[in-house]
């Protein structure tokens, strides 16, 4: 499988602060990659770098091989390929649900207006929202928004699909709507980074999981490696809670 994101040194500070320190993975088309790890472990930080929404502070990102780092790279076509869904949604409150789907097509990448429409339905039919196209955000539930806004990121048809913590601002009943999307995409090969908090979705669907403490990645290898044998003491003991929950 080709090589399409490597992470180099990177490093983030915010002032005196070392949020990242010289982490370094890669990501293979059709991989699913999950990022585990204690609240205030560096994983969002790390994701909202990846698609530059923060600027690292040292190290490289390549992407097919280029920097993104570099001044001269376009960050704006980067962002078509490297989609990112967010844990509050952020979806256009004032655009219905089809609408949602469609501005980023129709604005940014300015396909067409009848393939752009092709390719709303499309993706709003895969993750079951497509009966919902008139209706607008305020009216959705948690669950509903994020499947809408998967679908938006979808319909942009990117090459990597970036979740920070998908599930986190959703009621306990409306987590699993979620996931089992998820789960079906990484089934069909989307190649994706996930950081999450739920345990079971990132061992049943992980080609590779890491493990952060601290800004630095503590421990990484296959979900078999992690969760049934991991090595580092601060991943069995991150781990020891969710243990006795696994099937």
């Amino acid at each position: 499988m080709e090589e399409l994101l490597s992470v180099i040194n990177l490093q983030k500070n915010f002032d005196e602060l070392e949020v990242l320190k010289d982490v370094s993975f890669s990501v293979k088309s059709r991989e699913a990659v999950t990022i585990i790890g204690a609240s205030g472990s560096g994983k969002s930080t790390l994701l909202r770098s990846i698609n530059l929404l923060e600027r690292p502070s040292g190290g490289q990102i390549l992407f097919h091989g280029q920097n993104i780092m570099e001044n001269s790279f376009d960050v704006n076509s980067y962002r078509q390929k490297v989609a990112m869904v967010f844990q509050n949604f952020n979806l256009f409150n004032h655009l219905n649900v089809l609408q949602n789907c469609l501005i980023g097509q129709t604005k940014v990448k300015k396909i067409g207006k009848d393939e752009a429409l092709d390719k709303a339905l499309y993706y709003l039919e895969k993750v079951g929202m497509r009966q919902f196209k008139d209706a607008y955000p305020q009216t959705l539930s948690g669950g509903q928004k994020q499947r809408v806004a998967i679908a938006r990121a979808l319909a942009m048809e990117p090459e990597i699909v970036l979740f920070d913590e998908p599930t986190s601002a959703l009621d306990p009943e409306m987590v699993q709507e979620v996931l089992d999307i998820m789960q079906k995409l990484a089934k069909e090969g989307l190649t994706m980074i996930v950081v999450t908090h739920e345990m079971q979705f990132a061992r049943d669907v992980s080609d590779k999981v890491i493990f952060m403490d601290k800004g630095i990645i503590a421990e990484e290898g296959s979900a078999e490696d992690i969760f049934a044998h991991p090595k580092n003491p601060r991943t069995i003991q991150f781990l020891s809670r969710y243990r006795q929950s696994f099937v």
